[in-house]
């Protein structure tokens, strides 16, 4: 077994997948294409701006020679869709100042990697953009494609094969080690590699701790919020509360878990709540 640091942490994440061989290796495996890059951008924002608000890249690749764009997204947010499609679409509209005309010159592909889980509870999303006729067909008029991937969910029988390692080595470094053995694919061993314990900086360890702080800050002020409106009675407070939560992707065990209440009780809070999603 060996030693890790989680990828859960956005630095970690960064560590590893800014490797230009790792990235290569994943973007090729997950889009199926001809990908090759010597660089790897970490948090790349465009400047001046596209529109009102800027974007920033987690991880940022070009490869000018089979002339396709690659970002990586990391952090998990609350609008994390509708977030990554903003800046996916930022990828593009950056491109048609220098066109001649609405045909970006690279095709934009944007990964979204959620390590922490998600509400829809889905192993693979995927927002393509190409026209399809009315019986769902391809046109083949437009490449550019998102593809939300969460580890947590993979399902052996009905995700790709070809994903599988990947999705399994990532989750499998949450509990900080690894069986390397398991892992076949050179990338994936460059991974354990990169980010192993004697591996980390001291200041990459400071960035592990401010994000593990901020992260129980927040699982706190569930716990605080959800408390206060069981002690209170406030009916409104506690369905808000387990709404943020909810919102969070937090299962309902783990609600449970953190209000210190049991789920049957999590789900008369909310009455039929959970029989919306």
């Amino acid at each position: 077994m060996k030693q890790v640091a989680p990828l859960r942490y956005d630095v970690i994440f960064k560590k590893a997948f800014s490797v230009p061989e790792i990235f290569n290796a994943f973007v090729r495996d997950f889009l199926n294409i001809e990908f090759e890059t010597f660089t790897v951008e970490t948090d790349k924002t465009y400047t001046p701006t596209i529109g009102n608000v800027a974007a920033k890249f987690d991880l940022y690749a070009e490869d000018k020679k089979n002339r396709i764009i690659v970002d990586m997204q990391h952090v998990r947010y609350p609008d994390h869709y509708h977030r990554f499609l903003h800046y996916h679409c930022a990828a593009l509209l950056e491109q048609t100042v220098k066109s001649r005309d609405y045909r970006p010159k690279l095709k934009v592909f944007t990964l979204v990697i959620l390590t922490s889980g998600d509400k829809h509870k889905k192993d693979i999303c995927v927002i393509d953009f190409d026209p399809k006729d009315l019986q769902g067909n391809s046109i083949g008029e437009i490449d550019h494609k998102i593809i939300y991937i969460c580890p947590k969910y993979l399902n052996k029988e009905l995700t790709p094969k070809k994903y599988h390692q990947w999705m399994e080595a990532i989750e499998d470094t949450l509990d900080e080690e690894v069986e390397e053995s398991k892992y076949t694919l050179p990338a994936i061993q460059r991974i354990f590699k990169t980010i192993e314990k004697d591996q980390v900086t001291p200041e990459e360890r400071a960035i592990m701790f401010d994000e593990y702080g901020e992260e129980q800050i927040k699982k706190q002020g569930f716990k605080d919020g959800l408390k206060e409106g069981i002690e209170k009675g406030i009916t409104q407070n506690i369905h808000d509360t387990v709404l943020r939560m909810h919102k969070e992707g937090l299962e309902i065990k783990i609600i449970a878990k953190i209000a210190g209440i049991t789920e049957q009780e999590v789900v008369k809070i909310n009455g039929n709540y959970y029989d919306r999603y």
